[in-house]
């Protein structure tokens, strides 16, 4: 299987906030659920719709990295839906919706790859051109065609429009996918110089941001592209942190060898 990809959403430590940064550590380190914790609601208020959002999102993420949670993530997402109020609300709970449509799909849970492009249409109608929250949307219709409607010059497109998005908007850690999923295509066509470039770019800003729970696939998707002893290497300390984190995400698991290059 082609990299699924993760959300490429949601919060660093360098926001800031005392929970933000509570909420990045877990979630770097894959504790979906810890992090999902912190963002619910207590004495009786309901919850907001930016934590309804981010919640449904880190739930999201879970289900992509470990293939479990999906009646969790729909639930919490259920949840974002009910309680958004703007158009740009709406979108971006279109948008989540369409991920786990998306990682249903891909990772054989469930064909859910019509419900998936409807929801990102409507993510795209309602989410304005200039929203912050278009970047996102943009790698994730790449991820759909490229992965759903086996479309790679349409996924590239998506994923330009994304990486230029998150560079202006200052979202670092889509950035990482952004260029890990064009370099991706790069070593696709034999264009070893780009996909070596952008591979290395998002392990380089992964390890920055201290985002541990996607750097052994990161690790992994640069060995693809190096010639051995280098590649064997890679793939080695790719394993050591995948068995670190309890065999997650569990699809690297077949890509830990020479022979399962993207």
């Amino acid at each position: 299987m082609a990299h699924p990809a993760m959300s490429g959403s949601g919060t660093t430590a360098g926001d800031g906030s005392p929970l933000q940064t509570a909420v990045w550590r877990l979630r770097s380190r894959g504790c979906w659920t810890d992090a999902a914790a912190l963002l619910e609601p207590h004495g009786g208020e309901g919850p907001t719709p930016a934590a309804a959002l981010q919640r449904a999102s880190l739930l999201v993420e879970r289900c992509l990295f470990t293939e479990r949670g999906w009646a969790e993530a729909e639930d919490a997402l259920r949840t974002a839906e009910a309680v958004a109020r703007s158009d740009d609300e709406r979108g971006a709970a279109a948008c989540e919706r369409g991920q786990l449509a998306y990682a249903s799909t891909v990772l054989g849970a469930r064909d859910r790859a019509d419900e998936a492009r409807s929801a990102l249409g409507r993510a795209a109608a309602l989410l304005a051109p200039t929203a912050p929250g278009r970047p996102l949307l943009d790698f994730r219709r790449g991820l759909v065609a490229e992965h759903i409607s086996a479309s790679p010059q349409s996924a590239r497109a998506a994923y330009r429009r994304a990486h230029e998005g998150a560079a202006a908007h200052g979202e670092t850690l889509l950035l990482s996918f952004t260029w890990r999923h064009l370099a991706g295509l790069s070593l696709r066509e034999g264009e070893l110089a780009d996909a070596r470039h952008g591979f290395a770019e998002s392990l380089r800003i992964r390890e920055e941001l201290g985002y541990l729970v996607g750097t052994a696939p990161a690790l992994a998707a640069l060995a693809d592209a190096e010639p051995e002893p280098e590649a064997a290497r890679l793939r080695a300390e790719a394993g050591r942190l995948f068995r670190l984190l309890g065999g997650v995400p569990t699809w690297l698991a077949a890509q830990l060898t020479p022979s399962a290059a993207v």
